[in-house]
């Protein structure tokens, strides 16, 4: 069998081939400036179907607060801003994404949620957060980036740097699927086209095992199989303490 998807992952890698050379003159920034309306309809779709598990997962960001009952909420790859509906009413967030296209989209999930304060929107990577000062924020929210950031430790490690202590990370990933299923095969086999349908995004990532080594004092964290296509239907959910 592993041979099998070897070879099958191979076969599509070739006929990727037009996109890789694509990618390779600089060509592929272009999609990137319409990836924002792909990933709009996709997010609403999404949260649709996870609405229930974000609403949960969001509820403890209040635990988070200041003694002043304060919280500041630093969100990596902000997107379109779908997280926003879930923040306690009344919370300072701070917006990053490397996609200086997707402010169009931002600003209107900002007047659509008003109950928040918006302190800045950064362009930034998740490896390189170095415009945020260290111990700053009380809780980093990261949902469905941890797939595409080009060093996951070192994303964490930036993470963990911004959180003041006790702040928490907060996380909504979609992961590999067991080895032993068919969802494991094809993930493998689709993955060289996925990396550009998803702007990077790669299905077959073991993020859970970067987030238990990276150095939390506290890691509450639960494999789930989000009602989705079996390419994105394995899912970790939960959050981990400075």
């Amino acid at each position: 069998m592993a041979l099998l998807m070897k070879c099958c992952a191979f076969f599509v890698n070739v006929l990727c081939m037009p996109l890789h050379l694509i990618q390779a003159v600089g060509l592929y920034d272009i999609y990137k400036r319409f990836f924002p309306i792909c990933l709009y309809r996709c997010s609403v779709m999404y949260n649709k179907k996870m609405y229930d598990k974000k609403k949960d997962l969001f509820r403890s960001l209040s635990e988070f607060k200041k003694p002043d009952g304060q919280l500041t909420i630093l969100e990596i790859g902000c997107g379109t801003g779908t997280n926003f509906q879930f923040y306690p009413p009344g919370c300072k967030v701070i917006c990053t994404d490397p996609n200086r296209h997707f402010q169009k989209y931002l600003k209107a999930s900002m007047g659509e949620n008003d109950q928040l304060s918006y302190e800045r929107f950064v362009v930034a990577s998740g490896e390189d957060m170095g415009s945020i000062e260290s111990d700053s924020v009380d809780a980093v929210v990261c949902t469905l980036v941890l797939c595409t950031v080009h060093n996951t430790p070192q994303t964490l490690r930036e993470v963990r740097r911004m959180l003041r202590p006790g702040g928490a990370f907060f996380f909504m990933e979609h992961v590999v699927a067991d080895a032993s299923t068919w969802s494991y095969f094809f993930q493998h086999v689709i993955q060289p086209l996925w990396h550009y349908f998803g702007d990077g995004c790669e299905v077959t990532r073991e993020t859970w095992k970067h987030l238990e080594a990276a150095g939390f004092s506290e890691l509450q964290l639960r494999h789930i199989e989000a009602p989705l296509m079996f390419l994105i239907k394995p899912h970790i959910v939960g959050y981990a303490v400075k």
